[in-house]
């Protein structure tokens, strides 16, 4: 429990992101609303749905921080405002529709903690057909990146330890994607979106996209770095890109490429 506990007190700690959260729901939830907060931790956004003026929260929760949420709930006085359910999303009900759903279910490069699935989900079954999400966009970024650090892992299977030849593993290891934390000056070229999802309308289906980034220093590019940018709410965003000046606390994507390439400024 102490490392579940630790990992809230990041995500609380987070000025950045819990600032933005703040003025969304502020923004986005009306008095006499009903709220989902969906995987909810210590309830924060739901409590910040109550000081809104929501009539109603259901919390989600499915692990062992719903006793948490609901302590911590009650210590601010929305104990009776506050439903807790523990379970997942997509085992339980509610016994009403809800206006907006919240949740910062976004992983380090978007989609990969299963919002859009998430999402789906509750807009189906939860959400009323007016209802909106938090957040209700994100875009996919990629930039390219000098990174001999994390290239290393990549050529470590070329390095025969114990003088065994592992050289096979190679190829999984540069078609991996790899948690990191990149600095803004690993950055070499322009951050272009790859992807842009809507949350309030899609679909599980796989998508794709395509984009060209104009390399800005001359660097060995070891690969792309991968982050996202997330709209909250009308004009209120949240990222993890290494090169804003407000960004989260949450760590990037690196996807290595086979080879190393000299890239100039221009290419």
């Amino acid at each position: 429990m102490s490392l579940v506990l630790d990992e809230h007190r990041i995500y609380l700690g987070d000025k950045h992101r819990l600032a933005a959260f703040m003025r969304a729901v502020s923004s986005v939830v009306k008095s006499g609303h009903t709220v989902l907060d969906l995987a909810s931790g210590t309830g924060i956004m739901g409590l910040l749905a109550c000081r809104a003026g929501a009539r109603r929260v259901y919390s989600i929760e499915m692990g062992r921080m719903v006793a948490v949420g609901r302590e911590v709930a009650r210590a601010n006085g929305y104990g009776d405002r506050v439903v807790f359910i523990k379970g997942y999303s997509t085992h339980v009900d509610l016994p009403e529709k809800v206006d907006v759903v919240v949740a910062d279910q976004i992983g380090n490069f978007g989609f990969n903690a299963g919002v859009i699935e998430f999402f789906a989900d509750v807009r189906r079954r939860f959400l009323k057909p007016e209802g909106v999400t938090i957040p209700r966009r994100m875009d996919l970024m990629l930039a390219p990146v000098e990174a001999v650090d994390l290239f290393d892992q990549v050529e470590f299977w070329n390095s025969s330890p114990a003088d065994f030849d592992f050289s096979s593993t190679r190829a999984l290891a540069a078609n991996t994607d790899y948690l990191v934390d990149l600095s803004a000056k690993s950055v070499c070229g322009d951050a272009v979106v790859i992807a842009s999802v809507d949350l309030n309308h899609a679909a599980t289906e796989p998508f794709h996209g395509e984009a060209t980034a104009i390399i800005r220093r001359s660097a060995t590019m070891h690969g792309l770095g991968g982050w996202f940018t997330a709209e909250l709410a009308a004009g209120i965003s949240v990222t993890n890109s290494p090169i804003a000046a407000e960004r989260i606390e949450r760590r990037q994507i690196y996807f290595p490429i086979d080879r190393a390439v000299q890239v100039v400024e221009g290419d």
